[in-house]
């Protein structure tokens, strides 16, 4: 597929087939979120990977603020064989720019790169889902349930999950009902103000 149809063909897909996804399908959506750029190459990232039924269901129960809850979204959610939840790690890129070639740089750090970067690797994942004919939707995780989430899969401390990502077969009926559904895509136009504002 041409690039350029990935991006237009990219959509945040909350339903999914009741099929499983390849195993190098997975590979290969973790291999592309590697090669995502990060500030002085620090990559301080780390990707969990839930591909069982069994850690699926634990990802769900651990992350919700009420486990039994039945709602169009979260059903549908739930469908997903795969979820990855992308983690950033403010430290490695703490150490990173204290390293000798980058000593004396600016580490006030204008914004926080770390979970910066992590975006743009999910933002790979959600593309080669596209490239590879599945589906994908980038979500959060609430703010108190992240606790609940490091002790259920031994996540260390230091690393934050910046949200998850679902993954699988895009059911028949691919039409949305998500906001992009109810809202128009601002045009190019409207968003870019070239040599000035």
């Amino acid at each position: 597929m041409e690039f350029g149809e990935v991006v237009r063909r990219r959509r945040m897909i909350r339903r999914y087939a009741d099929r499983p996804v390849d195993a190098a399908v997975v590979d290969r959506l973790l291999d592309h979120a590697t090669r995502a750029p990060s500030a002085g190459f620090s990559q301080g990232w780390a990707f969990l990977r839930l591909d069982t039924p069994d850690s699926v269901a634990r990802f769900w129960e651990a992350t919700s603020p009420d486990p039994g809850a039945s709602n169009p979204w979260l059903d549908g959610m739930r469908t997903a064989p795969v979820v990855i939840v992308p983690m950033s790690n403010e430290s490695t890129y703490l150490d990173r720019y204290a390293e000798r070639d980058k000593a004396g740089s600016d580490q006030r750090w204008p914004v926080p790169y770390w979970h910066i970067d992590t975006g743009m690797a999910s933002l790979l994942i959600l593309q080669t889902a596209v490239d590879e004919g599945l589906g994908a939707c980038f979500f959060g995780i609430p703010g108190q349930r992240h606790d609940a989430f490091r002790a259920e899969f031994d996540v260390p401390g230091d690393y934050t999950p910046i949200g998850a990502i679902t993954v699988g077969h895009r059911p028949a009926d691919t039409g949305s009902s998500g906001s992009a559904a109810r809202r128009r895509r601002k045009d190019t136009a409207e968003v870019v103000h070239r040599n000035g504002w």
